[in-house]
């Protein structure tokens, strides 16, 4: 198959859904929790992943769909092509702000990343990218990433983490909270992964993200040379649930070794 008409068919797809998420607005919108009472989805979130099931069946039969909501595919392994998405990334920002939300999207065949996009509904920014192609944020190229001292960092972390919990050694999140630059919370993991893409961030870090939340991320980011892996320095599973890193290079092996320690 040739990616380029698949990455104009996706693109075309990920452009509609989201007219059709911001045409939502002005209807009814119905909130359910799931997992636990802050991991909310609404009708918007399901009408969205069945909109790009329904038309990706309809033109590419053998491609395979992992989606947030569960509409898609039974995935057990990543042969052939699987489409990883996620319809509304910030479902509580799509909530209670109306923005800071994307769609993410990752493409992959026998388990490599083709394309990937993260799509920031409300700003109609498209960052995107096809593998050994380069990465592009609304069709400009966006350059290699560059060292940066820790010093001089902004790192995109859950104030969660920083207090005491049991999963991380606190005292070195403390530490890192008083060495770097400052910290962000966005509240959407595509966003702030393509922010640390585009150099917005030097970091990001999460205990526990899904393959929906990162296969597009992932794609993009190694076309800019961030390191992506999980908090024990492991290549990501994209068949569960992971803890996650993404920042330049340099800074990815210091964050890991000094200041990062999972109980």
């Amino acid at each position: 198959m040739n990616i380029h008409t698949l990455d104009k068919y996706a693109k075309s797809l990920i452009k509609e859904a989201a007219e059709r998420i911001r045409f939502s607005f002005s209807s009814e919108l119905i909130i359910d929790s799931k997992s636990e009472a802050n991991d909310l989805v609404t009708n918007i979130d399901k009408e969205t992943e069945q909109f790009f099931i329904q038309h990706i069946k309809e033109n590419f039969p053998d491609h395979r769909i992992f989606g947030e909501e569960g509409f898609g595919d039974d995935i057990q392994d990543l042969n052939g092509y699987v489409w990883l998405l996620d319809p509304i990334d910030g479902t509580m920002n799509f909530i209670h702000q109306k923005k800071n939300f994307a769609i993410s999207l990752g493409i992959y065949k026998d388990g490599v990343g083709l394309l990937g996009y993260i799509y920031n509904v409300m700003e109609d920014d498209l960052l995107s990218a096809a593998l050994d192609e380069g990465a592009f944020f609304n069709d400009v190229r966006v350059p290699k990433l560059v060292p940066s001292k820790i010093e001089q960092s902004v790192i995109g972390v859950n104030a969660s983490w920083v207090v005491p919990n049991k999963y991380l050694e606190h005292d070195g999140m403390i530490k890192l909270m008083q060495t770097v630059r400052g910290t962000r919370s966005y509240g959407s993991a595509a966003i702030e992964i393509s922010y640390v893409v585009m150099g917005k961030l030097d970091a990001y870090m999460s205990m526990r993200l899904s393959p929906w939340d990162i296969a597009g991320g992932m794609v993009i980011a190694k076309e800019v040379g961030a390191v992506v892996t999980n908090l024990s320095n492991e290549s990501i599973n994209l068949l569960e649930q992971n803890t996650f890193i993404i920042a330049k290079p340099i800074l990815h092996k210091e964050l890991l070794d000094n200041y990062i320690c999972l109980k």
